[in-house]
């Protein structure tokens, strides 16, 4: 039986676990995954049977999944709270509700079917860090195990409990019309009843399950789903449209005009409308995220301050947590809400929630507040392939070319690199604010490219015209997901 494991060492990426299901793990390699995460958390929290809260998205293999992982939970003695079809922040709010030690939910998030994975996490409202990544593929390919005597439980109806929750706090006093789209993925079993809850009118587009996903993959970053929701809203003369990803904890929109707005400058109108009831806060965005933040008069008059760092749902969170932030907010959609607004964790529906509420507080069309802000041309979020094993020195590599190119003063788009950020990858910020960034991705064998100018959509396609060569001269880069 020893020889029938199967698990690839490179699913276990920065800050949570995915394969491809049977070419890179079978259940048994699943098994020896829930026998390292339990003794994980047995080492982390001193405890003979440590409560953990389990979940699973709605692929068609992700329960025989989450079966093969609890067995192999319960072997090292943890007591499973199985909280059934979930999406990844109904399991981190499981963890807060019920008290439990840790938690392990089971999705492959917005990656395209074929793939599985695991969140999981054990100080509330915090997932997996790269050193606990680490120390969990030590244990598990080591075979470093505790055995236990565990047990399973089923927790049910425990999703009316969590959209009760998020309703019950957050009533409108405006009736919002809005496009809910889910992509046929797992948020279509949430969204739009809590959005319904709250007192919206809610106009459904790809909400019936199917693991199949036959339109296109659930995630508010690809450019077929948000092309889907503008034709909605414009159909149904919608204030909004909001795209959830596979697990719900991203959202993405849509104004009225049928206008996609990236997260990064949403997150900004929510830092703004939150700013002067809560001054002197804290936010954290990501390296992906818009200059914008940094220079918005309005966070300045309230004293907020904007800090930048790494890409990754996981390092934005401890961030948050870490700077006692108000709110976190990731490019990608990834929208992180301190108390007394949530409990620190991505919950894409709650972000959906907040979106309303600035566009209640606010009584005015969302493509009327996004032009308060400056006007920058952005690219989308856009996917070069580049293998795991060879991703984090090719980076390495085009940080240190972008250092030298600084120094010798190379001009991009007729300008020089005023400033280089390297927290994560490279983002080179340009004369005029404009900026690009390389860096790899966290959790499939890609990089990642974003450029933002801050003049025109010439001069967005000019950085990324220079990054792409960069890439192209290393040899190791293949197709892109989506270019501009």
């Amino acid at each position: 039986m020893e020889n029938s494991i199967k698990i690839s060492p490179l699913g276990f990426r920065e800050y949570d676990a995915r394969w491809l299901y049977e070419k890179d793990i079978n259940l048994n390699g699943i098994e020896n995954l829930g026998k390292g995460l339990g003794t994980q958390i047995k080492n982390h929290t001193k405890k003979d049977n440590p409560r953990v809260v389990v979940g699973h998205d709605y692929r068609s293999y992700s329960e025989e999944i989450k079966s093969a992982l609890k067995k192999g939970l319960i072997s090292t003695g943890c007591f499973i709270e199985d909280v059934g079809l979930s999406l990844s922040p109904m399991v981190y709010f499981a963890q807060f509700n019920l008290n439990s030690d840790a938690v392990a939910m089971v999705t492959a998030s917005h990656n395209e079917n074929g793939w599985t994975g695991v969140k999981m996490g054990i100080k509330k409202g915090l997932t997996h860090a790269p050193e606990e990544m680490n120390e969990l593929k030590e244990i598990t390919l080591n075979k470093k195990f505790i055995n236990g005597k565990g047990k399973t439980k089923d927790i049910t109806g425990f999703q009316k409990i969590y959209i009760k929750d998020l309703i019950e706090k957050n009533k409108l006093n405006k009736k919002i019309k809005v496009v809910v789209a889910c992509g046929n993925g797992t948020a279509g079993m949430f969204a739009p009843e809590v959005l319904k809850g709250i007192g919206c009118d809610v106009i459904e587009l790809d909400c019936e399950l199917d693991f199949s996903f036959p339109k296109y993959n659930p995630n508010p970053e690809d450019l077929k789903m948000l092309h889907a929701i503008s034709k909605c809203v414009k159909e149904n003369n919608a204030d909004i449209g909001f795209g959830f990803d596979g697990d719900g904890d991203r959202v993405g929109v849509i104004d009225e005009k049928g206008s996609e707005i990236f997260a990064d400058k949403i997150g900004l109108l929510i830092a703004r409308n939150l700013s002067g009831k809560h001054r002197k806060s804290k936010f954290i965005v990501d390296v992906k995220s818009t200059g914008l933040y940094l220079k918005d008069e309005i966070l300045l008059k309230n004293d907020c301050k904007t800090i930048y760092w790494k890409t990754g749902h996981s390092h934005i969170k401890r961030k948050v947590n870490k700077e006692k932030a108000l709110a976190g907010f990731e490019k990608s959609g990834h929208f992180f809400f301190n108390k007394p607004i949530g409990y620190g964790y991505d919950d894409g529906i709650n972000s959906a929630i907040q979106i309303c509420h600035l566009l209640n507080n606010q009584n005015k069309n969302m493509s009327f507040i996004i032009n308060d802000l400056p006007k920058t041309f952005q690219s989308p979020t856009m996917a070069p392939h580049c293998k795991d094993e060879e991703k984090y020195k090719v980076v390495e590599n085009l940080v240190n070319q972008v250092k030298e190119m600084k120094n010798n003063k190379i001009k991009i788009d007729n300008m020089l690199i005023k400033e280089i950020i390297t927290v994560n990858g490279v983002r080179f910020i340009l004369e005029d604010g404009s900026w690009g960034l390389i860096r790899a991705s966290s959790n499939k064998p890609s990089l990642v490219i974003v450029t933002e100018s801050t003049s025109s959509d010439l001069g967005k396609k000019e950085i990324f015209n220079f990054i792409d060569n960069l890439l192209i001269k290393t040899g190791k880069i293949g197709k892109y997901d989506q270019k501009i």
